[in-house]
C-alpha cells in the first residue's frame, strides 16, 4: 500500500493499447474466468488460456514451461539445454517455487520445495484440456498463495472430445504420434478416447520421451502415463483419475563458466563438469574421467477421484479425494570433506580431509487430502465456498556407497552408510467464498462486483540431521493467513475495464528453513528463521475485443513484504538460496495486440516492461585476489535501491500464424532482456539479453474419406537463428579484486529440429 501512489502516476503516465489474442473474447460471469474458443491464446488483462490443441502444437517433448513460453511474462530456463529434463520457469520475475499450480483443484505443488518438478510427469500436456494462467493472485486456490502467478489445470475428460448419437454405442478415438530430431530426442504417444453404454467414459495415454540432451550427460529416459473412467449422468459425475512417471536424467544444474556458455573463442558448449575427477596413470600423467551414473531418478504416482453434483439448476456441488506418492534419489561422485559424510576418524584423518566418494541423496514422500467446493448461480449473485485439507510426510536421508582409499570408520557399518536421515510432515487447510454481484446485466453493458476470502493454516514440523551440515535441525511452526481479494469489471459491447486488489501471505519453504536457520540445541532456540512473505497486489486492465482484431494492458504493482528473493548462490542440489528483504515491489505493464489479417494468416503478440526494486538493500560480498589464488583480503558491501535477481525489465513474443488448406505454419520469437545473477546489479554478474525465433510446420493430410485415419505431419525448428544463449544461471556472494565475478550459466542449444507425424483413427 505504501507504494500505491506510484503505481497511481505509473498508471497514468502509461499511454498503451491493448490486445486480446483472439478473434473473440467470451467473458464469463466473474473475472478469474475465461472461455476458449479460439484458435491461439487467449489474453485478458493479467488472465492466458490455452487449449489442448494450443498446448500440443509443438509438442516434440519438451516440457510444459517451454510449451508456455510465449505467454507474457514468463521465461522458460532449461537445465539440460533443450527443455526436456529438469524445466522452470518465472512469470513477472517470480520462480517457480511461488507460483501457486494446480491440477483438476488439487494442489501440484511438491509441499516443501513449493515447485512442480515436470520431469516427473513428461508430456503431461498431451492430457490436458484446458490450462488458464492467472499472473498476480489470484481467485481462491488450494496449496500454498500464489506470488508471481497461478496455473489452473484440467485434464482430458472423453465426454470434451467424443460425442455419441447414443449412449447404446459405443465410440473411440485412438491417436499415434511420434516425432524424432537431433541430440537423438524422440517421443513417443499413444492415447485412447472411450464412449460406453450407460454414461460411461474413458481415457488413456501413454508417452515415452528420450534424449542426449544439448550438454554431454544429460541424457533423459523418461515416461509418463494417464487414465480416467467417468461415469457422466444428467446431474451427477464421477470420475477416478490415474496418472504418473518416472525419469532418469543426467545432472546439468553444475553450469559453465560465461566463455563456455556463450561459444566464445570457440570453446565447446556442450561441456558439462558434472562427473568429473581426474585419474593418475602408472606413468604418473592425469587425466579427466567422468563418472557415468551421475544421474537423478525419481517416480512418482497420483490418483484423484472426484464427484459433481447438481442439486438444483442453482445449487451444485463438487468434491476430490487425492493421494499422491513420489520416491527416488540422485547421485554423485564428488570429492567431499569427510565431515559432509559426518565422519569422524578420530586421530587417525581430520574431518577436513578431502576423497572421492559415491552417494546417494534419497527421498519417499506422501500427499493426500480432499477439495471440496459449492455453487450457487443465480441472479444478481452468484455465491461459491469451500475449502481443502491436505497432509504430507516426507523422508529424506542419504547413503554413502562408496569413499576412495578410506574405509569406513564404523567396523559394523557396510556400505551403504546411512549418513543422515530427517523428515517432515505439513499440515494445510483452508477455508473460503466467494462471490460475484451482476450490478448492471444488460445485453451490452455488464458492470460485475467480486469478493473473496480466503482463511488459510499452515504447520510445519520436521525431525533429524540436516543434509547440509551433520547438525539437528527440529523444527516446528504455525502460520496463520487471510487472504482477501475484490475487484470490479466493467463491459460494454466489445470494451472491458477491470481492477482488482489482493492480499497474499505465504510460508517459506523447506530450503528457506535448511539453508538459513540455526538450532542451538543447548538453550533450544533458533536464529535466522525465515519470514512468511505478504504481498499488496493492484491490477488494472483494458481490453477491446473487435471481429478481426483486439487489444488490451494490464498495469500491475506488487508491493511486497519480507520477500523471499534469490540470492544467485545454489546449494548442492542445484536449488537457489533465497533470502528475505524487508521492502521491495514489481510493477509493469503487460501489453498484448492480435489482428486478422487476412482469412489465413494472423499475427498476436505480447510486450512486457517491468520495474523490479529492492528498498535499502544491503549485503556483504567476500573480497579476494583472483580467480587461481582466491586468498581472502577484506570484505566489500552493496547498499541502496538494487534490481531483483532474474527479473528482466523487459520481454516480448510475437506469434504469426498462417493457415490455408491443410497447411498451418507459425514463427514464434520470443525477447529476454538482460537479468542480473545476484541483488547486487553488478554487471559482471548478468545474464546477456536473447532472442530466439521457432518455426513449426504443420500438414493434415487431405484424405476425404473419413474412414481413412487423420493423418497431420509436422516439423518444428528451433531457434532458427543459432542464437548462442543462456537462460540461467547463479553467482558467488565474492568479488576479485580486478572486478570479476565467479559465475555459472546454463548454455542453450543452438538450431535444432524435430520432425514427426501424429495419425488419429
Amino acid at each position: 500500500m505504501k507504494h500505491f501512489t506510484i503505481f497511481l502516476s505509473a498508471a497514468l503516465a502509461a499511454s498503451v493499447v491493448a490486445y486480446a489474442q483472439t478473434d473473440t473474447i467470451l467473458l464469463t460471469r466473474q473475472l478469474d474466468e475465461v472461455t476458449v474458443n479460439a484458435p491461439v491464446a487467449q489474453v485478458t488483462n493479467n488472465h492466458t488460456a490455452l487449449t489442448n490443441e494450443q498446448l500440443n502444437q509443438s509438442n516434440t517433448g519438451q516440457n510444459l514451461p517451454f510449451l508456455l513460453s510465449s505467454t507474457p511474462a514468463l521465461v522458460a530456463t532449461s537445465d539440460d539445454g533443450l527443455g526436456i529434463g529438469y524445466t522452470y520457469f518465472r512469470i513477472r520475475g517470480t520462480d517457480h517455487t511461488r507460483i501457486n499450480m494446480t491440477l483438476n483443484d488439487v494442489p501440484l505443488n511438491d509441499s516443501e520445495s513449493q515447485t512442480v518438478f515436470w520431469v516427473n510427469m513428461t508430456d503431461m500436456a498431451s492430457s490436458m484440456t484446458s490450462l488458464n494462467v492467472q499472473r498476480g493472485v489470484g481467485t481462491s486456490t488450494n496449496g500454498s498463495a500464489s506470488f508471481g502467478a497461478s496455473i489452473n489445470m484440467s485434464t482430458s475428460t472423453p465426454h470434451h472430445l467424443i460425442t455419441s448419437s447414443s449412449d447404446s454405442l459405443i465410440a473411440s478415438s485412438v491417436g499415434l504420434s511420434f516425432n524424432g530430431g537431433m541430440y537423438n530426442t524422440f517421443r513417443e504417444m499413444i492415447n485412447a478416447h472411450i464412449v460406453l453404454p450407460n454414461h460411461w467414459r474413458a481415457n488413456a495415454r501413454f508417452s515415452k520421451v528420450n534424449s542426449d540432451g544439448f550438454l554431454y550427460r544429460t541424457a533423459s529416459d523418461l515416461y509418463s502415463y494417464y487414465g480416467d473412467l467417468g461415469w457422466y449422468g444428467n446431474k451427477t459425475e464421477v470420475v477416478g483419475r490415474f496418472f504418473g512417471g518416472s525419469e532418469k536424467t543426467g545432472m546439468g544444474w553444475d553450469g559453465v563458466d560465461y566463455n563456455t556458455a556463450y561459444g566464445i573463442d570457440g570453446v565447446d558448449r556442450r561441456y558439462n563438469p558434472a562427473g568429473e575427477y581426474t585419474t593418475t596413470a602408472a606413468d604418473g600423467s592425469d587425466s579427466t574421467a567422468y563418472y557415468p551414473n551421475q544421474t537423478d531418478n525419481y517416480a512418482q504416482q497420483h490418483a484423484q477421484l472426484s464427484i459433481n453434483h447438481r442439486f438444483t439448476p442453482q445449487w451444485s456441488l463438487s468434491a476430490t479425494a487425492h493421494y499422491t506418492h513420489g520416491a527416488g534419489y540422485y547421485e554423485q561422485y564428488k570429492r567431499k570433506k569427510l565431515s559432509y559424510w559426518g565422519l569422524s576418524f578420530n586421530s587417525q584423518l581430520s574431518p577436513d580431509t578431502k576423497a572421492y566418494g559415491m552417494y546417494r541423496k534419497q527421498l519417499d514422500n506422501h500427499f493426500f487430502g480432499g477439495v471440496l467446493s459449492a455453487k450457487y448461480i443465480s441472479e444478481p449473485v452468484d455465491l461459491q465456498f469451500g475449502g481443502a485439507a491436505n497432509y504430507y510426510l516426507g523422508d529424506h536421508f542419504g547413503t554413502l556407497h562408496y569413499l576412495e582409499d578410506i574405509p569406513l570408520p564404523i567396523s559394523n557399518s557396510p556400505y551403504p552408510y546411512e549418513y543422515y536421515r530427517n523428515n517432515a510432515r505439513k499440515t494445510d487447510a483452508n477455508i473460503y467464498a466467494k462471490s460475484n454481484w451482476r450490478i448492471i446485466n444488460r445485453a451490452q453493458e455488464k458492470l460485475s462486483l467480486y469478493a473473496d476470502l480466503q482463511y488459510r493454516y499452515v504447520r510445519y514440523e520436521r525431525n533429524g540431521m540436516n543434509d547440509e551440515d551433520m547438525t539437528d535441525l527440529p523444527l516446528k511452526v504455525d502460520f496463520h493467513f487471510f487472504n482477501p481479494k475484490a475487484g470490479l469489471t466493467y463491459q460494454n459491447r466489445g470494451h472491458l475495464l477491470a481492477a482488482s486488489f489482493a492480499i497474499a501471505n505465504r510460508e517459506p519453504s523447506r530450503n528457506n528453513y535448511k539453508e538459513n536457520v540455526v538450532y542451538d540445541a543447548t538453550t533450544g532456540k533458533y536464529t535466522g528463521l525465515p519470514h512468511a512473505e505478504r504481498l499488496y497486489d493492484y491490477e488494472l486492465g483494458y481490453t477491446y475485443s473487435h471481429p478481426r482484431f483486439a487489444v488490451g494492458a494490464n498495469l500491475y504493482f506488487m508491493d511486497y513484504d519480507n520477500q523471499l528473493v534469490l540470492t544467485g548462490e545454489y546449494n548442492d542440489v542445484g536449488a537457489y538460496k533465497t533470502k528475505n528483504v524487508k521492502d521491495s515491489y514489481r510493477m509493469g505493464a503487460e501489453i498484448t495486440a492480435g489482428v486478422k489479417i487476412t482469412d489465413w494468416l494472423r499475427w498476436d503478440a505480447n510486450l512486457v516492461a517491468s520495474r523490479n526494486k529492492i528498498l535499502n538493500y544491503h549485503q556483504y560480498i567476500d573480497l579476494y585476489d583472483d580467480q587461481d589464488n582466491w586468498n581472502w583480503v577484506g570484505q566489500d558491501s552493496v547498499v541502496g535501491t538494487t534490481t531483483i535477481a532474474f527479473s528482466p525489465t523487459l520481454t516480448a513474443s510475437s506469434l504469426f500464424t498462417f493457415d490455408v488448406a491443410g497447411f498451418t505454419a507459425t514463427v514464434q520469437t520470443n525477447v529476454v532482456s538482460k537479468q542480473y545473477l545476484d541483488n547486487t546489479q553488478d554487471e559482471n554478474a548478468m545474464l546477456r539479453a536473447y532472442s530466439t525465433t521457432n518455426l513449426n510446420l504443420q500438414y493434415l493430410l487431405p484424405i476425404a474419406n473419413r474412414r481413412y485415419p487423420d493423418i497431420r505431419l509436422m516439423c518444428q525448428i528451433n531457434n532458427i537463428f543459432n542464437a548462442k544463449y543462456a537462460n540461467n544461471g547463479g553467482a558467488e556472494a565474492s568479488r576479485f579484486m580486478d572486478g570479476s565475478r565467479c559465475c555459472w550459466y546454463y548454455a542453450q542449444a543452438g538450431i535444432n529440429v524435430h520432425a514427426g507425424f501424429t495419425v488419429t483413427f
